[in-house]
């Protein structure tokens, strides 16, 4: 573990990731945020920017808001290195790494709610999932037929109107089929939804960044997009 003192204080505690002392600020807009809002870096052993997902690497980290623009413009400004104190190199496709790593991230939740019984595949069950109210949102295929969808959206809607819910059940398109297969080889799918639970929340939480990585700090999910998960 780490114990040296620095200008922080002893341990390094200030600059810990999840708790910087001034609190979490954009280098980019200089607006605070909270952990789930922000990604972190740090410099890596070589001096290369590494993007901390986890907030789990050692030493001084800086946050950048969860935008893809912005984590380009903090590129090409030189920002790193001025909020890390120290020489760093950050790549031209930092911004297209953190992309990947975002996806890998969110196909590994999949994978995690799968096994504990939070997310299921196949149209048939999804549309159960939906309808009886266990669905917390669901997942296409870019490419996914247009049928199968349209006759998800109708049990979302079905059941947004009968419960009369503030919106209808999130809707994602994030992966197509052939990048599913790439990424989640034979758990790959064309229609799938998440559960309550903290795996099948944790996909969602994760669905949300992704889209609002690379949508100016939007999600594209129809029904409730932007919405939080707890």
């Amino acid at each position: 573990m780490m114990t040296a003192a620095g200008p922080d204080g002893p341990t390094g505690r200030a600059d810990r990731a999840g708790g910087e002392m001034n609190g979490r600020m954009c280098i980019v807009t200089r607006e605070s945020g909270s952990a789930d809002e922000l990604i972190r870096f740090v410099a890596g052993p070589d001096g290369t920017v590494v993007p901390d997902l986890k907030r789990q690497l050692p030493g001084r980290g800086c946050w950048v808001k969860a935008e893809r623009p912005l984590v380009d413009r903090a590129v090409s400004r030189k920002l790193f290195g001025r909020a890390l104190k120290t020489e760093v190199k950050a790549d031209a496709d930092l911004g297209a790494t953190v992309d990947r790593l975002l996806v890998a991230q969110l196909a590994g939740m999949m994978h995690m709610a799968r096994k504990a019984g939070q997310f299921v595949t196949g149209s048939a069950k999804v549309d159960l999932a939906v309808r009886s109210g266990a669905a917390i949102a669901v997942f296409h295929a870019v490419d996914a037929a247009a049928d199968g969808v349209r006759k998800i959206d109708q049990a979302r809607k079905a059941w947004h109107l009968g419960m009369e819910t503030e919106a209808e059940i999130p809707s994602f398109r994030v992966f197509s089929e052939a990048e599913m297969e790439e990424l989640m080889g034979q758990n790959a799918f064309i229609h799938a939804c998440a559960l309550a639970g903290q795996a099948g929340e944790g996909v969602v939480k994760r669905a949300n960044l992704l889209e609002q990585y690379r949508n100016g700090g939007q999600s594209r999910a129809t029904g409730g997009a932007g919405q939080k998960t707890p």
